[in-house]
């Protein structure tokens, strides 16, 4: 067979011959063969960009950006003027002369998208501090404040300003009762950066909680150029620092506080020295317990032993003395009204886990305390004591004792929450004043006590809001002793001694008007608190708009 017999039909059209006995309908024709160029694809698209129109290449070594992410010259601190939506939320105006406290505070209850951008110049670092060390510096300040007793919003605000302060706008702070978490995002398109962490241990010290305040403000202080280290540094030396009053002087403060309280309710001075050797007492065992481990419920417990059992003793001694006052005395150096307020004032403000918590913390104390109260009474009975549930407490007719006694037991309180010394002598004042109101509104107009406590904690509230505005601190140190006048400790005392002589009737009754004398001092804080900020210049109008809430629904 010839060469020309071996092809076959496929080498035949490849060279433009056909056999016609093999060819197709789908032969291409001879002569209108499509000319093929070496290596390009015969397919294109209508999308395709013609030859001489290609786009321009990026820069190499330039990422690659998104429409969400900030250009190259973003800074959150130098950031165009804040947009408003087409709904028309008004853009607000943050003064730098404002409290740190309110501008965040103002901030926090805005939508992230609403926020206003941020008007001042970074104070960073060249190139910005990684984002998880001011995480864990913003973590680590905020567990300072939770564990000396600031309320969940006031710490959160706090939080906030760590982070605005070193250009970390798009960030949520989260606070309840033992854990902080906060999280940021650079953009929407960027993972989340997320830390968090527990908050063990609690102690009352309310001069490092002021000197938390201070670091913070100037934190967000634009004026003052503070570096993440130096921030760490100043944040160690806090921690270090040593409570400015050492143990015997605050051993002292509990037994002259009992004491005040014993005059406040009608005793002499047998009576305040028994009430001042009984709280003394009683503290003693109870740092003695602190040592060994023992939780704040055994505590408290073993707390209230003392001083009940010395109003027993001078009863069975037939001694001439008031002994409710002297127990009563007792009291109002251990009821938790510092916690009470901060876990009324977290469910006013929306946070309900926290709220819920302080004051279930709140219940165990007074549970403990209950314990031990009714332990010594239900012995002194048993042995043979007259104790009478229903003695009145003659507090009318020494006006002026009463309020040197009001002021002695706020100076004492200041002292055991481990105040300043700069701020003793206000709260001793605001302590005076608040006595002042409840005395002439209980006593002198014949208003129920649950009214009266009311309006004199929020006078309380008040002054104590304008003092910290006044110096941008914290205003728990203005507050919390100078409510402790107004603290139920008679009602709960003769709610305790009528459970103990089985009248439990009168014992319940008595009883809820101390929890609701508490919840009269704690909502009255918080309601002159609120009232001082509406007459406050905090800023444009329109920031009290970031404070609505729902109706429950």
């Amino acid at each position: 067979m010839t060469e020309a017999e071996n092809r076959t039909p496929r080498s035949d059209e490849a060279r433009g011959t056909f056999d016609p006995e093999v060819t197709s309908e789908f032969a291409i024709p001879e002569g209108l063969a499509v000319p093929r160029t070496g290596g390009e694809s015969e397919t294109t698209s209508e999308f395709a960009v013609p030859e001489g129109l290609d786009a321009p290449q990026p820069v190499p070594g330039e990422p690659e950006g998104s429409a969400f992410s900030p250009p190259s010259t973003y800074s959150a601190r130098q950031a165009p003027a804040a947009f408003t939506p087409a709904e028309g939320f008004p853009v607000v105006s943050l003064t730098k002369d404002v409290p740190w406290q309110d501008r965040m505070r103002t901030m926090l209850r805005m939508p992230v998208a609403e926020r206003p951008a941020p008007e001042r110049v970074p104070k960073a670092e060249e190139g910005g501090p990684a984002v998880p060390r001011v995480l864990d510096l913003t973590l680590r300040i905020g567990e300072l404040l939770l564990a000396g007793g600031e309320g969940a919003e006031d710490v959160e605000a706090a939080m906030f300003a760590v982070c605005r302060s070193y250009g970390l706008d798009r960030c949520e702070p989260n606070v309840t009762f033992t854990l902080l978490s906060i999280s940021y995002q650079p953009s929407l398109v960027e993972d989340p950066v997320t830390a968090s962490r527990t908050v063990r241990r609690r102690g009352t010290d309310y001069t490092r909680l002021a000197a938390v305040f201070q670091l913070v403000d100037d934190l967000s202080d634009p004026e003052t150029h503070l570096s993440l280290e130096e921030a760490y540094r100043r944040l160690a030396e806090i921690r270090r620092n040593r409570h400015p009053y050492p143990t015997w002087v605050l051993t002292s403060a509990s037994g002259l506080l009992a004491g005040a309280a014993s005059v406040l309710v009608g005793g002499d001075v047998v009576v305040f020295v028994a009430a001042a050797l009984g709280a003394m007492l009683g503290d003693r065992l109870a740092w003695l317990c602190a040592g060994r481990g023992l939780p704040e419920f055994y505590q408290f417990l073993v707390a209230a032993m003392p001083p009940a059992a010395m109003g027993v003793a001078l009863t069975l001694a037939h001694v001439d003395v008031k002994a409710s006052a002297v127990i009563t005395g007792g009291l109002f150096a251990l009821l938790p009204g510092r916690a009470l307020v901060a876990g009324v004032q977290d469910g006013l403000t929306g946070f309900y886990i926290t709220a819920a918590a302080r004051l279930l913390e709140v219940t165990y104390f007074f549970v403990g305390i209950v314990v031990g109260v009714l332990v010594m009474l239900y012995l002194g009975v048993q042995l043979g004591a007259h104790l009478h549930p229903d003695a009145a407490l003659g507090i009318t007719e020494r006006p002026l004792w009463q309020i040197g006694a009001s002021m002695l037991l706020s100076l004492t309180f200041a002292v055991l929450l481990q105040q300043e010394r700069s701020t003793v002598l206000a709260v001793t004042l605001n302590g005076g004043v608040a006595w002042s109101v409840y005395g002439a509104m209980h006593y002198a107009g014949g208003i129920s006590p649950v009214a009266s406590t009311a309006v004199a904690a929020g006078v309380v509230g008040l002054f104590g809001q304008l003092l910290s505005r006044y110096r941008f601190v914290s205003a728990l140190p203005y507050t919390t002793a100078a409510i402790g006048p107004l603290l139920p400790g008679s009602a709960t005392y003769f709610g305790l001694l009528a459970i103990a002589q089985n009248e439990v009737d009168a014992g319940l009754v008595s009883l809820s008007k101390a929890a609701a004398l508490a919840m009269a001092i704690a909502i009255g804080v918080n309601l002159g608190s609120e009232i001082s900020r509406l007459f406050l210049r905090i800023g444009s109008p329109e920031k009290r708009r970031a404070a609505k809430r729902t109706r429950g629904f």
